[in-house]
């Protein structure tokens, strides 16, 4: 799909869509009760793939409008041979790689070929240590084999998603386990998320710094509604530093989301400050160096994973930006971005295949008009979003 956008300014109020990352979350832990309600889900395509995957695991599903009900999902009656599709969800696979371990069947987990060009060496590490089967290909991964109570060491600057699935599956086992993050614990505050949501479905987890302490309990049976997104209601505030005016409700004031940081960054970028470190809240990336294009230019420090998301964003924005006249210095683990003039673009933008590339790109294109290929990636995490910006002033064409 290409988007086409002309010169508009936004102004107008808009509901931040429900947080995907929390919705992860409380499905899975939903899936483990008996039967929970799960409210304010947006069928993004990476819910739909972690939906569809615990329903391949024996969770038991119902959807009535933006409604959830799930349940039953008991980790000893797990078909074996069962697939699971978890389509282009990071989350996902992670997330539930674990909690296929921990049934001891022979399950496999397919996906799109960049899914598995992101790294799984830590479950990969702990499943050979165990003699457990850990068959990777170009599209799916294999896992046979029970995983055990016990230590484990999980390196925290390679990504927060290990260490969450290992919490979401550890409870299960039959003694007490204990996580230990080691190195430098980035991106933090997503494992601060799951541990909220399994506390609202009965888990309790006691933590010493980083250390996480995990006993056998079951989750209990819940109904939960999804807060609003933090890191995609960036992009609609983030207008309002590109001379709109948008009004963006339904944020949870006390949430525990990093990306609530968002805000930071913008004003300070408006203030004139010139270095953020991004390494607890990488999503916010593309539209940091976005608004940072507009307001002057920053250097962005902790982007090294970056490399490892949907697209390699750092790179990808960089090639972006240039169609726009702007500069942008790409290095192991900082992007700089340089002070320059938004123009026009020549050439049409590309999403990279990568929903927050997309996002973020259209908010320079209202800048200046241009097209945008491949903006069907928004439907990753916020399939109406162009609807959204619509709403509120942005005046844009879609085409096939």
């Amino acid at each position: 799909m290409t988007v086409t956008v002309k010169q508009s300014k936004a102004r107008g109020t808009v509901v931040a869509p429900p947080s995907k990352s929390m919705a992860h979350r409380a499905l899975i832990c939903g899936a483990l009760t008996e039967k929970s309600i799960i409210k304010n889900i947006a069928f993004s395509k990476d819910i739909e793939a972690t939906l569809s995957c615990l329903e391949a695991l024996g969770a038991k599903v119902r959807v009535k409008n933006d409604t959830v009900e799930i349940g039953g999902m008991k980790i000893d009656e797990i078909k074996d041979g069962a697939t699971l599709n978890c389509n282009e969800s990071g989350s996902t696979l992670r997330f539930l790689l674990p909690l296929c371990m921990a049934s001891g069947k022979r399950i496999t987990l397919t996906g799109a070929p960049r899914l598995f060009e992101r790294p799984l060496s830590i479950y990969e590490e702990i499943a050979k240590a165990q003699s457990i089967l850990f068959e990777k290909g170009e599209t799916c991964v294999t896992v046979c084999g029970k995983i055990t109570s016990g230590k484990y060491k999980v390196a925290g600057n390679v990504s927060s998603q290990f260490i969450s699935g290992l919490l979401f599956a550890l409870p299960l086992l039959s003694d007490e386990s204990q996580i230990t993050v080691t190195g430098d614990f980035e991106s933090a505050s997503y494992v601060a998320l799951t541990v909220a949501a399994m506390s609202d479905f009965g888990i309790e987890l006691k933590r010493n710094g980083n250390v996480f302490y995990i006993n056998n309990c079951k989750y209990k049976s819940g109904e939960y509604t999804v807060e609003g997104d933090c890191s995609n209601a960036a992009f609609l505030e983030a207008f309002n530093y590109m001379g709109g005016d948008v009004s963006v409700l339904g944020l949870n004031p006390d949430t525990l989301q990093g990306d609530r940081v968002y805000k930071k960054i913008f004003e300070g970028l408006k203030n004139g400050i010139r270095q953020f470190d991004l390494s607890d809240c990488p999503d916010l990336a593309p539209v940091a160096f976005a608004v940072s294009a507009v307001l002057g230019g920053a250097e962005f420090t902790g982007t090294k994973r970056l490399k490892i998301k949907e697209s390699d964003r750092a790179e990808a924005m960089r090639e972006e930006l240039a169609k726009f006249g702007i500069e942008a210095k790409v290095y192991d683990n900082s992007v700089i971005i340089k002070n320059g003039q938004i123009k026009k673009p020549c050439l049409p933008l590309s999403s990279h295949n990568d929903h927050r590339i997309a996002m973020a790109v259209t908010l320079l294109l209202t800048l200046t008009g241009g097209s945008l290929k491949g903006a069907e990636a928004i439907a990753k995490s916020y399939p109406d979003f162009y609807e959204k910006i619509s709403s509120i002033g942005i005046d844009l064409n879609e085409t096939d």
